[in-house]
């Protein structure tokens, strides 16, 4: 995809609710707009990449776009789970990804746990290929490190 490493940032909006609840499994999800804004070489599915919240540390991530087959959404969305723990939800704050890698398409489950045991797969292959020298350097972009928000839906 002639679109990776995509660089992206936007505020975290309210989503489905299912991440943390039904999953366990917390995403911080993009709004409309900034999910419409991505290249449409960028097919759905599963990717892996960097991910920062407001001026806070960067963390691998794994992020889900799409509709979410099994769930059966009418919009497309972009859902990124951070591979860390924080203390609370960050509703509101600004979210800078970059997706480096594609791991798999979406498809559908036949049940909640089938779908819960192939999201933590994604998790740990997302950690084994970000740990790669040339996805490392990413982790250091000036994308991360850039104090205005200038363009705020792509690119640095």
């Amino acid at each position: 995809m002639k679109s990776l490493p995509y660089f992206c940032r936007g505020e975290v909006v309210r989503g489905f609710g299912r991440g943390s609840k039904e999953l366990g499994i917390p995403t911080a999800n993009f709004s409309e707009e900034v999910v419409d804004s991505f290249p449409s070489d960028i097919s759905t599915g599963i990717y892996y990449g960097w991910a920062s919240v407001g001026n806070g540390d960067v963390h691998k991530m794994v992020a889900s776009i799409g509709w979410n087959p099994y769930y059966k959404n009418v919009k497309k969305s972009v859902e990124t789970h951070i591979i860390h723990t924080f203390a609370g939800d960050f509703y509101g704050e600004i979210l800078s990804i970059i997706i480096v890698g594609y791991i798999r398409p979406e498809k559908n489950f036949s049940s909640l746990d089938a779908l819960i045991a192939a999201i933590q797969d994604d998790i740990e292959e997302a950690k084994k290929k970000l740990d790669l020298p040339e996805h490392q350097k990413l982790k250091e972009d000036n994308f991360f490190h850039t104090t205005t928000v200038t363009n705020i839906v792509n690119g640095h």
